[in-house]
């Protein structure tokens, strides 16, 4: 297994960062959907807390896997793969990460314009990056709350066409990035460009 990807398949670190965000989405969704209906006290509070946390921890490994991706080469799509599914795959792609910036960015600028503190797992105070703002403070709430519902859409697509490729084109798209070995059982005439 290679640390960097090769032309087929992606190396430990691409696979590191894309299962630690994807683990950390899942956290921060189920998190966030159970702590708006908390009652208010410091039960609710610890959870605001952890959400947070985990929010500022998942931009940043959403940022080190953007650096890596310029040093770090991409497999290529299958040669039989049509023109429209790659332009498709390098879109949805984009949104996603646009989206995995902006969903934690406006939570951070949530938490600054409305004064909150925000704490990373008690280790450290991290700055505000918005003034105090009552306005700025409902626009960026809004703002975090759209982007999740939309990055849920687009992780929902992303996850059936990764499983379309697996079991209906039975190419390698999803095994490559699978967190273990996997050996295809694709020919090499529907596996990957070399």
């Amino acid at each position: 297994m290679n640390w960097r990807s090769t032309a087929h398949h992606w190396g430990i670190i691409a696979k590191t960062f894309h299962w630690l965000v994807a683990l950390g989405i899942f956290a921060l969704a189920g998190i966030g959907l159970y702590m708006v209906d908390m009652p208010l006290g410091m039960a609710q509070l610890k959870v605001y807390l952890l959400h947070k946390a985990l929010g500022v921890t998942v931009l940043a490994l959403v940022l080190l896997r953007l650096l890596w991706r310029l040093f770090d080469r991409h497999p290529h799509y299958p040669a039989d793969m049509p023109r429209w599914q790659v332009g498709a795959a390098h879109a949805s792609h984009a949104l996603l990460y646009l989206l995995l910036l902006a969903v934690p960015i406006s939570g951070w600028v949530y938490n600054s314009a409305s004064g909150f503190p925000l704490p990373w797992f008690g280790l450290l105070q991290l700055p505000a990056i918005a003034p105090v703002s009552k306005s700025l403070a409902h626009v960026a709430l809004s703002v975090h709350e759209i982007a999740f519902w939309v990055l849920a859409v687009v992780v929902v697509l992303h996850v059936m066409a990764a499983l379309d490729h697996h079991f209906r084109h039975r190419d390698t798209v999803l095994a490559r990035m699978l967190p273990w070995r996997y050996r295809s059982r694709v020919s090499n005439t529907r596996g990957d460009t070399p």
